[in-house]
């Protein structure tokens, strides 16, 4: 199993999509206390999109940071527990080489990363029933 090292240096100072010197690229994410799931989601893909767009297969590491949505869900609200299991390893993991999120901490993904992003992100919500 590969060691769950991240480096810090790496994390980019402000949210968005970062160049290292190492010729990786660095993604950070912050949710505020006002996004909900889908906007979480959907901007977590649009940075996945738009560091493959500026830097094409390059190693990819994601850091995420949530603020707010505290709960009885190891310390999230069900629906940013969620976020960080089940979107996260089903929808974002897959793309990137390493990430950090506040509940799992730093991983390396076991598996090559992926380059074949999808054009758009759907997501199907109890509330609408509908593909977003």
């Amino acid at each position: 199993m590969e060691p769950s090292f991240i480096p810090q240096y790496q994390k980019p100072d402000e949210p968005g999509v970062a160049m290292n010197f190492d010729n990786t690229v660095s993604l950070l994410q912050r949710v505020g206390p006002e996004d909900t799931f889908d906007q979480a989601a959907r901007e977590a893909f649009r940075l996945i999109r738009e560091a493959q767009r500026q830097y094409p297969d390059w190693p990819r590491v994601f850091y995420l940071e949530i603020e707010g949505h505290k709960g009885e869900q190891k310390g999230y609200d069900s629906d940013f527990f969620e976020f960080q299991q089940e979107f996260w390893f089903a929808t974002i993991a897959h793309f990137v080489t390493a990430f950090e999120t506040p509940l799992v901490g730093g991983l390396m993904n076991p598996q090559p990363q992926r380059n074949d992003i999808p054009d758009e992100l759907s997501i199907n919500t109890p509330e609408s029933g509908d593909d977003a």
